[in-house]
């Protein structure tokens, strides 16, 4: 994806709350030389950022007439308004070796045992997964087959095959549950019997008080 910024000569609390009041958001790219203040259009940008490929794949930012490559490392929304209040981005070249979130997409599990057979419950515990490798490789997003879940089964991070050349982060001996398969549970609601009225002590019940009137 290839997105426009502008150089940012002035810094400081003020030019920046002057800069959002004018349709602009500050922002800062870092990495492979000396940091660069920047601003960018916040329309465009905010709507970038509800692209997923945005926010995990290789970006091209032209600033000054120069095209560099560069990656979304983070960015502040307003606490309540659809308002972006910064943005940090990261220079990266084919050498650059990053840790970065990756997006999964699940596929195939409609198709598996678990859900075909045994008509049980796929939970996707997890929707994103952290990974290392080149700038190059980076993925835009992981697809993880499911076509062989079977009933009590799960996935753990241990268990995915990532392409070449991409590693997944795990933090010491964690190894994380991805995809959960669950069994439904079937509550049978059983009538229950209506609740016979016994009449009240010292009162004849309807029907023999009315043969009584009968007999008269």
């Amino acid at each position: 994806m290839k997105f426009t910024a502008y150089e940012r000569s002035l810094q400081g609390t003020g030019a920046s709350r002057r800069l959002r009041i004018a349709g602009k958001v500050p922002g800062i790219v870092y990495g492979a030389g000396t940091p660069a203040m920047i601003e960018l259009d916040h329309n465009a940008l905010f709507f970038a950022l509800k692209k997923e490929a945005f926010h995990s794949s290789i970006l091209e930012m032209e600033l000054a007439g120069n095209v560099q490559k560069v990656l979304l490392r983070d960015f502040q929304m307003h606490p309540w308004k659809q308002q972006v209040l910064h943005a940090d981005f990261q220079r990266v070249d084919e050498t650059t070796r990053l840790r970065k979130k990756v997006p999964l997409h699940f596929a195939g599990e409609e198709n598996s045992p678990a859900v075909k057979t045994d008509k049980c419950l796929v939970s996707h515990v997890a929707t994103e997964l952290e990974v290392e490798c080149l700038a190059s490789q980076l993925p835009e997003f992981i697809t993880i087959e499911l076509s062989g879940l079977v009933k009590n089964s799960s996935l753990h991070v241990s268990d995915l095959k990532l392409p070449e050349g991409i590693k997944a982060v795990r933090h010491g001996t964690l190894n994380p549950v991805v995809v959960a398969v669950t069994t439904p549970k079937v509550e049978a609601e059983e009538a229950a019997p209506a609740a016979v009225v016994a009449p009240a002590k010292g009162k004849t019940p309807a029907k023999k008080k009315d043969e009584k009137q009968n007999k008269k």
